[in-house]
Formats: structure tokens, C-alpha cells, sequence
């Protein structure tokens, strides 16, 4: 196989392998995959949050059930000086309204307490909701996955021939043909390479003027084209 032959051949093989890239991207199980992709991210952010709650509301539970011990502790402090034997009239008043405050104290920490703890309750199972449908969520894209597979297996394959061959077709070409080549693939979304049919290029049908013409003859198999530059190949120097 000579050159021109390799180019355009190459040509052709990546323009297969865009149209198979473009079908497997345009697959339903790819689309669902997306969805998916997205609920997890979705629910990852809502777990960070419902797990943040949780540990910030065990904290707090923790410190009204601490808070409680200290004023127990108080309670117990203030009724061992309530029963000293010197204890007088004006310590009784005063000790009876400490006794009021603290009990105040634990009652509103007790119904605080209780609050929490329901609250505590409700995150700790909107957090297994969350992991429960991540889980889910996780088994259905693992399902996804397994069709893409089994429904994609012949153009996977037909993917990974075309790409052996285009190595094949690269060793064939020279580097600067390559570069060039690589160029206008790019600049032209794929369509890089034009034959020459007569004197009109296949791509850009640019009817070409008797001097370009002529000076086209005399080139290489493969040029450039004088209107759109892409690579073309003569049809009468390549015949």
C-alpha cells in the first residue's frame, strides 16, 4: 500500500470510528448511566449534609447530658449544705431557691434533651434512607454497565479492528503527513482528506482554474488543497 492510499484509507477508518463513538455515546444505557451519575452526586451532597446534622447533634446531646450530671451534682451539693446541723432560717430560703433554679435547669435541659434525641432519631434514619438508595443506585449503574457491555460487544470489537488497522496506516505515512493530517482532522471536524475528481476537489467543490490545475498534475499524489487546505489527493497522479 503506498501513501496516498494509506491517508486515505486513514481517512476513512476515522471517520468510522467517529460515527461508532458517536452511536455508543447515543446509547440508551449511556444516558441512563448519566442520570444515575447525577442522582448519586445529588444524594452524596444530601448524605454529607445529614451526616454533618447527625454528628453536630450528638455533640449537643452529649453536652445536655453532661450539663445535666454537672447540676445534679450541684443539686446534690446544695442539699448536703441544706441538712448541715448549723444550717439557719436565711440559708433555707436561699438554699430553697437554688434548689428552684436547678430544677428549672434540668427541666428545660431534659425537654432540650428530648428534642435532640428525636431529632437524632430522624437523621439517623434519613441517613440509612440516603445510603440505602446510594446502595441502589450503585447496583443499577453496575446493571447499566453489564447491557452497555453485552448490547456494544460487536461495535466495541469492530472499534479495536479499526484501530490496529489505522496503526498499520500511520506506519505507512511520514511524520510531516501526520502533522498534517492531524491538523485538518481537527479543523475540519474529521473530513481532512478530498480526492480529486476531474478538476474539482470532493469536499470543498472548488472547481480549480486551469493554472492551479495544471500545477496539481505536476505535484505529489498528495498535496493541499488552494481553497480549503485540506489534504488532497490527485486523482490523476494517484490513478
Amino acid at each position: 500500500m503506498n501513501d496516498y492510499e494509506a491517508l486515505l484509507r486513514l481517512q476513512d477508518i476515522d471517520l468510522e470510528l467517529m460515527r461508532l463513538s458517536k452511536t455508543l455515546k447515543a446509547m440508551p444505557q449511556q444516558k441512563k448511566i448519566a442520570a444515575i451519575d447525577a442522582a448519586k452526586h445529588k444524594v452524596a451532597g444530601e448524605l454529607t449534609k445529614i451526616v454533618g446534622q447527625r454528628k453536630d447533634t450528638e455533640m449537643e446531646i452529649a453536652d445536655c447530658e453532661q450539663e445535666h450530671e454537672h447540676l445534679m451534682q450541684k443539686t446534690d451539693e446544695v442539699r448536703a449544705t441544706a441538712q448541715a446541723p448549723d444550717a439557719d432560717y436565711r440559708q433555707a430560703s436561699n438554699i430553697e431557691a437554688q434548689l428552684t433554679h436547678l430544677a428549672k435547669k434540668m427541666e428545660k435541659i431534659g425537654f432540650e434533651h428530648g428534642q435532640k434525641v428525636e431529632a437524632l432519631k430522624r437523621l439517623g434514619k434519613a441517613e440509612s434512607n440516603a445510603r440505602g438508595l446510594e446502595a441502589k443506585l450503585d447496583e443499577e449503574r453496575a446493571a447499566q454497565e453489564e447491557a452497555f457491555k453485552r448490547d456494544t460487544a460487536d461495535l466495541m470489537a469492530r472499534a479495536r479492528s479499526l484501530n490496529e488497522e489505522r496503526k498499520q496506516m500511520l506506519a505507512a505515512l511520514d511524520d510531516d503527513t501526520i502533522r498534517r493530517y492531524d491538523a485538518a482532522f481537527k479543523r475540519f471536524g474529521g473530513l481532512a482528506v478530498e480526492r480529486l475528481q476531474g478538476n474539482v476537489p470532493s469536499i470543498c467543490r472548488v472547481k480549480l482554474q486551469p493554472s492551479l490545475f495544471s500545477d496539481l498534475k505536476k505535484a505529489d499524489a498528495i498535496t493541499e488543497c488552494p481553497y480549503c487546505h485540506r489534504l488532497l489527493v490527485t486523482q490523476e497522479v494517484a490513478d
